[in-house]
């Protein structure tokens, strides 16, 4: 650094895995307890969950930046949304402060942190910190291994047309398909056409307390929460789903 130069902050996108607050890396605690900035997104008129998950270890003073987000059907939030963000977070930045930004999961599974990082890593120093995934909390919660040796293992959007949906499942040994929702009436469909409505299981909020675990055949419900997710394993391993986990 030559003389004179300002150093700028280093933005961290901070994984909290599913929701369990105590699944948090040893590293997100610390970056979190010792942020003087912190940024999540939270969904307009909604509690933000990233913040949720860390609020046992944001100190009082703790200076924040909310990335409000509309709900919407289409592709969200809009492009106008991180920009403003990404602006508001490099003036922190600039001024030689660190901001941790809060991610549920992974920063980069399905990550809204990965459009801020877009934005700004070509002008600040970043640093990822990944977290527990999900897929691998809703795994555990349902007692049985995703996928083991060559065996592929795919990550599927619930919203994909049946077709495509159809396609990716019968290429792989297992599959978790996520954002599950209002899409559960035709995914549950679909699998029971291929024969692997007994396979599936079936878990929502995951880690936390109101968590759900069932064999989807016989989930009750005609929709399901955002955070939801399917998981079949079609592989060579004789692993069914834990009869205690149900």
């Amino acid at each position: 650094m030559e003389l004179g130069e300002i150093m700028t902050g280093t933005l961290y996108g901070v994984g909290l895995g599913p929701g369990d607050p105590e699944l948090l890396t040893l590293k997100a605690h610390r970056l979190i307890c010792s942020a003087k900035t912190i940024a999540y997104p939270a969904a307009v008129g909604v509690p933000s969950f990233a913040r949720q998950i860390a609020a046992p270890y944001i100190l009082e003073g703790t200076s924040e930046i909310p990335i409000e987000m509309p709900m919407k059907v289409e592709r969200f939030p809009a492009k106008e949304i991180y920009d403003q963000a990404a602006e508001t977070i490099s003036v922190k930045l600039q001024a030689g402060e660190d901001v941790v930004v809060l991610c549920e999961g992974d920063p980069f599974l399905y990550g809204s942190f990965m459009y801020l990082y877009e934005r700004l890593r070509g002008d600040f120093a970043c640093e990822i910190v990944p977290g527990v995934s999900s897929v691998n909390a809703c795994a555990a919660a349902l007692g049985r291994p995703l996928a083991a040796r060559n065996e592929v293992l795919t990550i599927i959007p619930g919203p994909l047309e049946d077709e495509q949906l159809e396609q990716r499942i019968t290429q792989s040994d297992a599959f978790v398909i996520m954002k599950v929702g209002r899409h559960l009436p035709r995914v549950k469909a679909l699998l029971e056409k291929l024969g692997l409505l007994g396979a599936a299981g079936y878990v929502e909020r995951a880690t936390l307390p109101e968590m759900v675990v069932s064999r989807l055949a016989d989930y009750p419900n005609e929709t399901a929460p955002y955070f939801s997710m399917i998981i079949v394993y079609k592989g060579e391993e004789a692993w069914t789903l834990h009869p205690q986990s149900l």
